[in-house]
């Protein structure tokens, strides 16, 4: 991807941004890595033919067999495949993460969601905040379609705005779960947003924003590659990390030893939910749901 042809993010897109919690740029990815991402994706996922359950770098669906294998989560992509590595580094990305986050950003995680056709898993009503809350919120997630998405093939839902308001309780029995029940949730889901856009566009939303997926309900999947970018100075308050590891997340500009501490709202995701392992598991621990799920075979 040469300068020229770098997505250019306008004062006013920075401003809505801060304002919606959200924004969306188009052709952020150029068409070769594109195919080089959804060639990588196939690849990788056909590995998991053979599994018959999850593992450090498949999360399956429950209906998943070796014969008729489906993939709803490859788990920190970069930690295992090179290819990733170069990625979560894409010229792109880094134009418009640079301009989100300031000239210093680190990579916090890795992962693709893939809504397989026609099946497609939901994911419940959540914060990104209530994962891994820092010493500031300017943390975002950016995420690469590598299909088409539109109403019908379970694109990210956005509620605008609520990156503002409280961090919701992410809590069920006591026990963190990922996501937030209805009887906890204090917007209106009829205002979230869609972000539907064709592939190769790249969305970014606000660490505290809102956000949530239906069924895919169509004939096509829908595969969200998922990187997670923080300002440098904005450190994690649950260390995941050794300090070179952490180091070694840097992605753009300079580290730092002096975190920017801000006064915003924090709710630890602790005890930890008894279904450890992606958000898919923890959201089992959720009473009521918001979205359906297919009934399994």
């Amino acid at each position: 991807m040469t300068t020229s042809s770098l997505p250019t993010v306008t004062d006013k897109e920075v401003a809505l941004y801060h304002e919606n919690g959200y924004l969306i740029v188009e052709d952020c990815i150029d068409q070769p890595t594109m195919e080089a991402l959804r060639q990588e994706t196939d690849r990788i996922v056909a590995e998991a033919g053979g599994l018959s359950e999850s593992d450090a770098v498949f999360d399956l669906e429950d209906s998943h067999t070796a014969e008729r294998p489906r993939v709803r989560r490859i788990k920190s992509p970069h930690d295992h495949f090179e290819f990733f590595q170069d990625l979560v580094r894409h010229p792109g990305l880094m134009a418009v993460a640079t301009r989100l986050l300031g000239p210093n950003v680190r990579l916090h995680n890795t992962k693709m969601n893939i809504k397989d056709a026609e099946f497609g898993a939901p994911v419940e009503w959540h914060q990104d905040w209530a994962f891994y809350p820092h010493t500031n919120d300017d943390v975002l997630a950016a995420g690469i379609l590598l299909d088409d998405c539109d109403l019908e093939n379970g694109p990210l839902l956005v509620v605008p705005g609520s990156q503002k308001g409280p961090i919701a309780d992410h809590h069920a029995d006591g026990y963190f779960c990922g996501a937030v029940a209805p009887e906890n949730f204090n917007f209106d889901p009829a205002e979230a947003f869609p972000m539907t856009a064709k592939a190769g566009t790249v969305t970014f939303h606000h660490v505290r924003t809102m956000h949530g997926s239906d069924l895919n309900r169509s004939d096509r999947a829908r595969r969200l590659m998922l990187f997670g970018y923080a300002a440098a100075d904005a450190w994690p308050l649950i260390p995941f990390l050794e300090y070179d590891d952490y180091e070694a997340m840097m992605v753009a500009g300079e580290s730092t030893l002096a975190p920017r501490v801000e006064p915003v709202p924090v709710r630890l995701p602790l005890p930890p939910a008894p279904l450890q392992g992606s958000i898919y598991e923890n959201q089992k621990g959720l009473g009521n749901r918001f979205f359906d799920t297919y009934d399994e075979d």
